[in-house]
């Protein structure tokens, strides 16, 4: 399971040479060992030694926290390059600052030795209300699903950031955008809708037919855990579980009876579309995103303002302690929220940030115009499509991707535990729509 049957060419970035490709050439020993520079990749401290056994089936990596190099290969999991010069210095700071949810893909994947960790214990949190953002809250319609959507008035607004947290990922220039207005779900679609969906359509989702999705290894129970013996090579929190899926969100001896509030989970990003077909809506473009995550606020880091907690207060469902073995739950989480659990933005949108990712339409490029544009949609094709806002398994120190201008990619079939959407439309009634037939406000 999950075997590897292909490696990539990787790239000693101490004398930029190329080590000898692996994928049909016989080791001259059992174990033999490489030990290029790998300019710190995947929050790897100092340089690693790969060991490679037969045809590469596996490799061995060092002790669990000091992160993992990944290697390119044919199968199931995860795919990594190691670069050279300013290029993988670049990349380097991605992956040094990386939950590694990026990189699980279906169509690669490595096997590692799995070691413990805690789960971490909740501990209170500061309550909050709406009283917050009083005065900010834009205009609102019902939507039949179980949500609202607000406004987001159309207008220019400076998109990216000429100052980013992690460069590699394509965050910057900052640039002048103009979007037409639209509407936005104010909050990530729920269990409860999703299910609705489902029982309206009969929709199977691409986890469920896979038979398997990736689960963060902190929130799983041992008995689950008892079962697995493979896990995702430069990121090995994140581990391949069978029965996974949005129903069973840690795998077989799970469910969603108590998360019925909580943001709908391993869907890939074709689950999410159709999900907003259906009411008539589709997913948001990353311009749209940002635009709404800064709910009218220019160059600030949060939807909120610079400051990560103002006066000590949490306002996004997110890692506190050390990623990734102990999340104290200061926020009162450890894994997803109720929707709403936070303060809205100045547009009244809740969870632009934390909590779950969230898929949007556009294929994911690092290349941006400098100039002003209007509407964009990104590239017209591509491999991974572009996901925005960070989860609750985000911190600083690990994946410094809870900000508005931050960005990550995934392929299009990705399924995980961090994992979701909401829907956008330019058309205010629908708001109103259900299953395709208008309602009168």
């Amino acid at each position: 399971m999950y075997k590897s049957s292909k490696a990539s060419i990787i790239i000693d970035c101490e004398d930029k040479t190329l080590l000898p490709e692996l994928e049909d050439r016989p080791l001259s020993s059992p174990e033999e060992d490489f030990t290029p520079h790998i300019c710190h990749l995947c929050c790897c401290p100092e340089p690693m030694k790969i060991s490679a056994r037969g045809r590469l089936q596996f490799f061995q990596p060092g002790p669990l926290k000091r992160g993992f190099l990944g290697l390119s290969f044919a199968h199931t999991g995860l795919c990594l390059e190691a670069l050279c010069g300013a290029d993988a210095q670049s990349h380097a700071q991605s992956e040094a600052s990386s939950c590694g949810c990026g990189k699980l893909k279906r169509a690669a994947g490595v096997e590692a030795s799995l070691g413990e960790r805690g789960d971490g214990t909740a501990a209170p949190a500061v309550k909050y209300s709406a009283s917050v953002n009083d005065g900010k809250t834009g205009e609102t319609r019902p939507d039949p699903g179980g949500s609202e959507m607000a406004m987001v008035p159309g207008g220019q607004f400076l998109m990216g950031t000429d100052s980013p947290g992690i460069p590699a990922d394509g965050e910057g220039p900052q640039r002048p955008v103009h979007i037409q207005t639209f509407y936005m779900d104010v909050q990530e679609v729920t269990n409860q809708q999703f299910w609705t969906f489902v029982n309206a359509t009969g929709h199977i989702t691409e986890a469920e037919k896979f038979g398997d999705s990736f689960v963060f290894e902190g929130i799983l129970s041992e008995a689950v855990k008892s079962e697995i013996s493979q896990a995702v090579a430069a990121a090995p929190w994140w581990l391949p579980v069978k029965g996974a899926d949005w129903r069973h969100p840690e795998g077989k001896d799970s469910d969603i009876m108590d998360r019925l509030d909580h943001p709908v989970l391993h869907v890939s990003w074709a689950d999410a579309a159709a999900y907003c077909s259906w009411l008539q809506k589709r997913l948001p473009t990353e311009a749209e995103w940002e635009m709404a995550c800064r709910g009218g606020l220019q160059d600030r880091l949060y939807p909120w303002g610079n400051k990560l907690t103002p006066k000590g207060q949490h306002y996004a469902n997110l890692w506190q302690g050390e990623f990734p073995s102990e999340n104290s739950g200061e926020d009162g989480f450890v894994r997803t929220a109720p929707v709403r659990s936070f303060p809205p933005n100045g547009l009244g949108l809740y969870d632009m940030v934390g909590n779950a990712w969230e898929w949007t339409s556009d294929w994911w490029t690092v290349h941006h115009s400098n100039g002003p544009e209007t509407n964009p949609t990104g590239p017209t094709s591509g491999s991974d499509k572009v996901k925005k806002g960070g989860s609750y398994m985000c911190h600083k120190s690990y994946c410094y991707r809870y900000r508005c201008a931050a960005r990550s990619q995934n392929t299009p079939d990705s399924t995980a535990s961090n994992l979701g959407f909401r829907c956008v439309s330019r058309d205010p009634r629908r708001g109103c729509s259900w299953s395709g037939v208008g309602l009168e406000d």
